[in-house]
């Protein structure tokens, strides 16, 4: 049987109906889909991919985007009503022109979904499957008693404490960043770069920090930051109180480095801030490992939440009031609840079974952390 001319027929129907770029588009999200399962098996190959084709991905991506003055993710998230009117318009025209055409539109629609995935899977996906944070650093991570985080709440205190004379505050309580952004981004991406040699998983690269511009209307949805693994920009919504600011970069900044879970940002960025040569920096570190695990403490034993705050610096419980006063304003609203909503749908799609909750497991790791030091 003579099978030359349904060959040629049938990839004649494929130059019909794809176009070029979708068979690009699909011949990654094959191989991206290869890389998924594998890891999915196999943690010590996740850790592998992750530490070296997925770290080459994520540079890239920041190092295009880095020299851009703006954010390129807020860009195109603003500009997405301008897009989907012109995709209507385009999807009209081909489906009016002909049925190929149709066809080409509908095939290069969903190729552009493929590409997405595999942006995703190549580049930043895959640190969800490797081996846990805690098992690099070698901490036995368990859940916690009361007493566990009222004594780490208590060294967190004493360390924070002598930092708080170098910290300049304002009258209403909040304390003072003494330098710009940019200065911040250098000081942490210093950090960063030296941490490389004692936590070799942590990727070393030197990358732009994008502030928001609509930082204001952001916060309502309680945003405080967030990684762009499509444009490998990590982003920071500016108007939040200062004292934040440093922590929260430093988390953003974990994940371009292909740290994914929120408890092991958090908790590396409480590293990078705190072996920071910067006092305000420090500072910013453990003030904010000292509000979750005391936010921990207070569901876990009220009495003991008091005895420690009774403990706290009029300096830091002054901090601490500010930015109540500060998120008053945003507490409610539902911009933050459909974000939150959002947020914890695609962590527990990617194995992180406490959604949201798991930014604050972080105190696990702290609590782990100073048994073993």
């Amino acid at each position: 049987m003579d099978t030359t001319n349904t060959k040629i027929s049938f990839f004649e129907k494929i130059k019909k109906y794809c176009p070029k770029f979708s068979l690009v588009f699909f011949l990654m999200c094959f191989l991206a889909a290869i890389i998924h399962v594998i890891c999915l098996i196999s943690k010590g190959f996740a850790d592998i991919y992750n530490q070296t084709a997925g770290a080459f991905v994520r540079a890239v991506l920041a190092y295009l985007t880095m020299f851009l003055p703006f954010s390129l993710a807020e860009t195109i998230i603003i500009g997405l009503p301008i897009l989907l009117v012109m995709l209507i318009y385009i999807s009209i025209k081909c489906f009016k022109k002909s049925d190929t055409a149709a066809t080409r539109c509908i095939v290069g629609l969903f190729s552009v979904l493929t590409f997405m995935y595999s942006i995703f899977v190549l580049g930043y996906g895959m640190g969800y499957h490797g081996t846990s944070l805690a098992s690099k650093l070698e901490l036995e991570e368990k859940a916690v008693t009361a007493e566990e985080l009222k004594e780490t709440a208590e060294i967190l205190l004493e360390e924070m404490t002598p930092l708080l004379d170098e910290i300049t505050f304002f009258e209403e309580g909040q304390s003072y960043m003494p330098y710009k952004l940019n200065e911040m981004n250098g000081k942490l991406n210093d950090t960063y770069i030296e941490s490389n040699q004692k936590y070799p998983f942590i990727q070393k690269i030197r990358t732009r920090l994008k502030y928001i511009v609509l930082s204001e209307p952001m916060t309502y949805t309680h945003i405080s930051g967030v990684y762009s693994y499509y444009t490998g920009e990590a982003n920071l919504n500016i108007n939040f109180p200062d004292y934040t600011l440093p922590f929260t970069a430093a988390h953003e900044l974990a994940h371009q480095r292909g740290i994914a879970p929120e408890n092991e940002a958090n908790f590396v960025a409480f590293l990078i801030c705190t072996e920071s040569n910067d006092s305000y920096i420090r500072y910013s570190g453990y003030l904010n490992m000292f509000e979750y695990v005391t936010n921990a403490l207070y569901t876990a034993n009220p009495e003991m939440y008091y005895e420690v705050i009774l403990k706290l610096d009029s300096r830091a419980r002054g901090e601490m009031v500010a930015y109540s006063r500060f998120f008053e304003k945003y507490r409610e609203s539902v911009a933050s609840e459909v974000s939150d909503a959002v947020n914890d749908t695609y962590l527990k799609t990617q194995g992180q079974s406490s959604g949201t909750a798991s930014y604050g497991l972080v105190v696990d790791l702290a609590v782990a952390y100073y048994k073993e030091k």
